[in-house]
């Protein structure tokens, strides 16, 4: 029987008490929760752990992952960095692939390295990551090897670890900035003397630059081995011969004869407060941290560990719900903010308190943040706010059922991860949700507010930090911090009063339109309705999710029909509008109203149209529709919120400019506009002057008081013709009276001929390339394609010679396409970062790869890994509802028919290497372009 979405919710209900009445008894609270009947858990001889599941979502796809019990915490004093420079190595040589061969293989099935194909490395492990198409079994088999020869197969040939040195100490330098120098001084600190402080995964510069080879080899035979590692085999596969393969490729994997033990670095406890001011002028921010005792958390895989985790995040959530409203008073005490208990690393844990600090600076955060904290100890929360977070927490639970057979593989393998490295259970949905459903009920406000006196630390023990540029006053010293939290632990606090709330938007629905006319595309499977007030509706049911719809309006107009002296008030009026709720709730009321409901919708303004977005649960579709009905028809007026906007906004722009990369990035879009008003650029705070709240209402309502010339799309798990009806009441009833619907051309244009600048910006030696080419272009989807051809092509080339060939750069690359709107033109920026002595020569060895392509034309293979990267993304994406939105919403501002979403296999077919070689050709001209590079200040 196929439910009806707006019925979901009744009989995911019923189902979890059928569930509860016919399943296996419970279990006790000491017992150890099962693994999911879904996925096998198995151990080969060897110790390796393996986990393998079949798994629909996506089709024609396998998620595999090598998971090694290794990183920088195990390396020893000559070893500094090289846990993660293993990890490169692993891509750089191995029995079965040499030297790029590996990503040139994994390339030309469609796996793109760095989106696809990657790794990471952490203190305690790294973790390999291989999505792999199964269309052909020598693709599989393929994947095995790979991560066989990760496993125990990298070479560590001596040329090969020299050419990826580079590579490593750019991506070190990278890094560099504000943040690392804080932290450098921070970490040991944090850490308490642990040995976590002295082992950041990235190293040290010196090791990095001198390590023997032998060093990297030791690392490598002392942690990579069986029974420190787990395979992880998630996807579009026969369970049988996924344990087959894992057999073959594994089984005969040895442990050292002698192996250093694995052990886990201690955290020290604190002995004592400790107050820690940290300066840099090159702070974005200013943080304020109050962590208190570092605390031994293992994982507690029973049923009454379950049980407390569920007491956890109910009390996290009210928490979290009480911080949030405290940035909404007109003079908020601190931008964003929070506390709660949090995993520090591997079996520890710790209560702490974060604010991002505004211009009040760090009293008035710690008053306000240790105030709400001791309320919740003192006093606890209350049965409402107890409800409202026990609805939210079963609608999740109901999503998370009602998905389980559209999840996507990779969620499955990262909770797989955390199983193995953690110990986190994994039941298995069914299990979760049956136990949500017997267990959260029954939580009652005392547990709560005893586990909440538990968990939030009286004062003692603590590190306070506080970091940042801290250039509005002087910094206080470590004592005056302490003192600062001490006195806030002394405040007296009285009990949170709470009030009841409506459980509905609208206490009666608005007098109905109705639907005109009605369009079937069976092509497309899509419908188009016609309303009475003259608004189109496109509606495409999939099956893709079982518990998601997504919405969208959009129309031609935005921020251009106002006028330079409008800019700011034009470009905050949607946010604005939301931030000050509709009806007469706050945006904290409306969630409360909404309590256990998924759903979620705002407006949209951009430079050249305008639109309402939203998405819901299934069983929530008529509370989006109230929820779009009240924001464009009744947006609230509230000065308070206003101003509390606009001061969070003052504050996060007081030290935007701090970052040498803002400057940067300000200076490429003059150099490439000028000084047109219209370019965006990094907020300052004198900006926020210029917005007031009775011209930002009434260009609100200018633009949304009127639904006339939108387009609405709804892509989803819905039945039409129960959500017909809806449409009738809440859209057909929008007024539609007569505006203007077109875009105006700014003119904004870029400069021509040549024009290079240098920011000279940042402490630390590194440099930032952007050069871009642009001009006016034949407008096509054919063109789009030929276009961001070259761009893939370009990117490969520059991969394989800038960083694989050179060591110049790590990361970075081209982007760019052609576009309509407002005229048709095209782009194409590189982006290089690299040492500030590389900087000549990263821009000729860039040059030089376009002009190859200029006489030469895409290499057949290059092509060929391109398209085939596209066609598979592409076919995965065709079962995604967010991407049939934008490609809907894409046909109709860009004048495509719909049904040449259908045509992009045959776009791809028709691209030829010349196509490219003309590309290269139309779109770089090296007489005209912009190049802005960043050195370092001069000292």
């Amino acid at each position: 029987m196929k439910l009806s979405p707006f019925k979901l919710a009744t009989a995911a209900a019923l189902l979890g008490a059928s569930l509860l009445a016919h399943a296996a008894p419970l279990p006790a609270p000491g017992d150890t929760l099962p693994v999911a009947p879904y996925v096998k858990v198995g151990k080969l001889p060897n110790g390796l752990t393996y986990y393998i599941q079949k798994n629909g979502k996506p089709a024609k796809r396998l998620e595999l992952r090598l998971v090694v019990k290794a990183g920088s915490i195990l390396e020893d004093e000559d070893q500094l960095g090289l846990a993660h420079f293993t990890e490169h190595m692993a891509f750089n040589g191995s029995t079965n692939f040499k030297r790029h061969e590996l990503v040139s293989y994994l390339q030309s099935i469609g796996v793109k390295f760095g989106r696809d194909l990657n790794a990471y490395t952490s203190f305690d492990q790294t973790v390999y990551m291989l999505p792999i198409p199964t269309d052909s079994k020598e693709a599989v088999e393929k994947g095995f090897l790979v991560l066989q020869d990760w496993a125990h197969g990298i070479t560590f040939n001596e040329a090969d670890i020299e050419s990826e040195r580079g590579i490593v100490l750019e991506e070190l330098r990278m890094g560099k900035g504000a943040n690392d120098r804080m932290n450098q001084i921070l970490y040991p600190k944090l850490f308490n003397g642990s040995r976590y402080a002295e082992r950041l995964p990235i190293g040290k510069a010196d090791v990095l630059r001198t390590f023997k080879p032998e060093a990297i080899r030791r690392f490598y035979r002392d942690w990579y081995r069986p029974d420190l590692m787990a395979v992880m085999v998630v996807g579009d596969i026969d369970p049988l011969e996924a344990e087959k393969l894992v057999n073959a490729h594994f089984g005969k994997l040895k442990n050292p004869e002698n192996p250093r033990p694995r052990e886990y670095a201690a955290i020290p406890e604190r002995k004592e407060d400790e107050g820690l001011v940290v300066t840099d002028r090159e702070a974005p921010a200013d943080v304020l941290y109050i962590r208190y005792p570092i605390v031994p958390h293992p994982e507690d895989a029973t049923y009454g560990g379950y049980r407390r985790d569920l007491v956890e995040k109910l009390y996290g959530t009210m928490l979290s719900q009480r911080m949030m409203e405290l940035t909404q008073q007109a003079d908020p005490p601190f931008i964003q903010g929070g506390s709660g208990m949090g995993k520090v690393v591997r079996g520890y844990r710790s209560f702490s308190v974060t604010a991002l600090l505004g211009k009040g600076g760090h009293v008035p955060a710690i008053n306000a943040l240790v105030r709400e904290d001791e309320r919740a100890r003192q006093f606890g929360f209350t049965a409402s706010e107890l409800d409202r977070a026990k609805k939210g927490m079963l609608r999740n639970y109901e999503r998370m059922y009602a998905e389980r057979d559209k999840s996507d593989s990779a969620a499955f393998v990262a909770e797989y991860i955390r199983n193995f490295l953690d110990g986190e259970p994994i039941p298995g949905v069914q299990n979760e949700y049956a136990y949500a459903q017997a267990l959260v009920p029954g939580i009652t406000l005392e547990e709560i507010n005893a586990a909440v006196r538990q968990a939030i630390p009286s004062d003692d023990k603590k590190l306070v930090i506080l970091m940042g540029a801290l250039k509005d006053r002087a910094p206080p010293t470590g004592t005056e911090l302490l003192a600062a939290v001490d006195g806030a632990h002394r405040q007296t606090v009285t009990a949170r009063e709470d009030k009841a709330y409506a459980s509905s938007l609208l206490e009666q629905p608005p007098a109905p339109g109705s639907i005109v006319a009605e369009t079937e595309n069976k092509v497309l499977g899509t419908t188009e309705l016609t309303l009475s007030n003259g608004v189109k509706v496109v509606l495409k049911p999939t099956d893709f999710r079982n518990d998601q719809v997504l919405m969208s309006a959009v129309r031609f107009g935005g921020q251009s029909l106002f006028g330079d002296e409008d800019i700011f008030n034009a470009r905050y009026a949607g946010p604005l509008a939301a931030q000050m709720g509709a009806l007469n709730y706050t945006p904290a009321d409306l969630q409360k109203v909404m309590a256990g409901k998924s759903v979620g919708a705002g407006v949209t303004m951009s430079d050249l149209s305008e639109g309402v977005s939203g998405a819901a649960g299934s069983a929530d579709i008529e509370t989006l529709l109230q929820l779009t009905y009240v924001k464009l028809t009744q947006p609230r007026r509230d000065e308070a919120l206003f101003n509390s906007f606009l001061a969070r906004q003052r504050d996060m722009a007081r030290n935007a400019l701090a970052r040498p990369e803002a400057e940067f990035a300000d200076t490429v879009r003059t150099a490439l506009f000028g000084d047109h008003p219209r370019v965006p650029r990094t907020p300052r705070p004198e900006d926020f002057d210029k917005v007031r709240l009775d011209r930002v209402q009434q260009i609100y309502r200018e633009r949304f008081s009127s639904v006339k010339g939108m387009t609405f799309y709804f892509v989803g798990s819905f039945d039409p013709a129960k959500l017909k009806p809806l449409l009738a009441t809440y859209v057909a009833s929008l007024p539609a009276p007569d505006i203007p619907v077109a875009y105006r051309d700014l003119g904004v244009r870029p400069v021509r001929g040549v024009v290079k600048k240098e920011v000279r910006r940042g402490k630390e030696p590194k440099s930032n390339v952007s050069i871009s080419f642009t001009g006016p272009a034949e407008f096509s989807q054919a063109e789009q394609t030929r276009m961001q051809a070259f761009v893939e092509v370009l990117n490969i080339k520059l991969t394989e010679v800038l960083r694989e060939e050179l060591g110049l750069i790590y990361g970075g690359g081209a982007s760019g396409g052609v576009t309509k709107l407002p005229y048709a033109n095209y782009s194409l920026a590189l982006a290089l970062p690299c040492g500030p002595e590389n900087v000549d020569k990263v821009i000729a060895a860039a040059f030089a790869e376009i002009r190859k392509l200029q006489e030469h034309g895409a290499e057949p293979g290059d092509l060929a890994k391109v398209k085939q990267n596209w066609l598979t993304t592409h076919r995965r994406a065709l079962s995604e509802n967010g991407y049939w939105l934008a490609q809907l919403q894409t046909a109709q501002l860009n004048g495509f028919a719909p049904e040449s979403i259908l045509d992009f296999d045959k776009r791809v077919a028709d691209v030829t290497p010349a196509d490219v070689r003309s590309a290269a050709r139309r779109y770089v001209d090296f007489g005209n372009y912009v190049q802005v590079v960043l050195y370092p200040e001069v000292k």
